[in-house]
């Protein structure tokens, strides 16, 4: 188990509902996705890891959990700003996703 943070420190971070607006491949890594958001009035980019489990068809239209407030970062040439959440199960990745599809862009999860 990793160690326990402080409340304050969780409390830091703004985890949102976005909606996947676009995904496409990485140019430059074959197990990144280059994925631009809507986090409520905001669009963004950002890059995830997901290449080899989910086609960007399969993204387009969903919405998913993302940390909206990460400083910005740049991953093999292109700049992210965010990070979607998902699970890993056994060889699987999951996405973290709100269980009711009407769930409002933006919603702020507490």
């Amino acid at each position: 188990m990793a160690e326990p943070v402080p409340y304050d420190d969780f409390a830091k971070l703004e985890l949102r509902i976005a909606k996947v607006l676009e995904a496409r491949p990485h140019p430059n890594a074959d197990k990144l996705l280059l994925i631009q958001i809507d986090v409520g009035g905001e669009q963004k980019q950002i890059i995830a890891g997901i290449r080899q489990h989910y086609t960007p068809e399969q993204l387009l239209g969903k919405l998913i959990v993302v940390v909206n407030n990460l400083a910005p970062a740049m991953i093999r040439g292109e700049v992210s700003n965010g990070m979607l959440l998902a699970a890993t199960s056994g060889e699987k990745v999951i996405l973290l996703v709100p269980d009711d599809p009407q769930c409002e862009v933006g919603a702020k999860i507490k």
